[in-house]
């Protein structure tokens, strides 16, 4: 089995502000989802991603904020273990949230 890296993107809309409910059901949603991928024994990994950060540029510049200049952010990431590409897009169809993009690496 080979690992791969499920890359969750979308558009950045600042103006979205989902209730404490709907943030519930969401996380819920995958948490059951990622549940789903570990009794198949193929989640290997995931951590949140911060809200905060800092990327460095050519010529050691560096700029507050990884993605402050684009509308797509990087929503999170979780690893799994597939034995191809095309089986861990599989597992890929299955994300809660169909706002999602989503990429698969090894």
């Amino acid at each position: 089995m080979t690992e791969f890296m499920m890359i969750f993107r979308n558009e950045y809309n600042p103006s979205f502000k989902p209730s404490p409910e709907q943030m519930q059901a969401s996380i819920k949603q995958w948490q059951d989802w990622i549940g789903g991928i570990a009794a198949q024994g193929k989640f290997f990994s995931t951590n949140r991603l911060g809200f905060e950060g800092k990327t460095l540029k050519p010529n050691n510049i560096i700029t507050d904020g990884p993605y402050a200049e684009v509308k797509e952010i990087v929503g999170g990431y979780i690893l799994v273990k597939a034995t191809n590409m095309d089986e861990a897009m599989k597992l890929a169809e299955g994300v809660p949230d169909p706002t999602y993009w989503r990429t698969c690496r090894s």
